[in-house]
């Protein structure tokens, strides 16, 4: 996160263009979730934010706490997505690639 009187990359301009960006932290608050869906329409792009408190794999219902709904437009995701992709690419050139493929099942002999 970033440091109060930083400025962050992507959110606007920039100071290189003429316009200081202010962070006002005074209202946020912070959170943790470990499963996120995503939906949309034509106007609005729809995040869910949860927790799944699942611990046993042989469940037949997984619960999930949601726990935060961010409503942004089509416009703003994607500039979140480029900037997710960019902050991905940076972890993976310092830390290794993620690989996020579901692992393959054993079949059964």
């Amino acid at each position: 996160m970033a440091e109060k009187g930083q400025t962050g990359q992507g959110a606007g301009p920039t100071q290189a263009e003429g316009m200081k960006i202010k962070w006002d932290d005074s209202n946020m608050r912070s959170g943790y979730a470990n499963v996120c869906n995503v939906t949309s329409t034509r106007e609005e792009v729809v995040l869910l934010f949860g927790i799944n408190q699942t611990w046993n794999r042989g469940q037949k219902e997984v619960a999930i706490q949601l726990t935060d709904l961010i409503i942004i437009s089509p416009f703003a995701a994607k500039r979140l997505g480029m900037l997710l992709d960019g902050v991905v690419k940076e972890y993976e050139k310092r830390f290794g690639a993620l690989n996020v493929e579901a692992p393959v099942a054993a079949k059964p002999q």
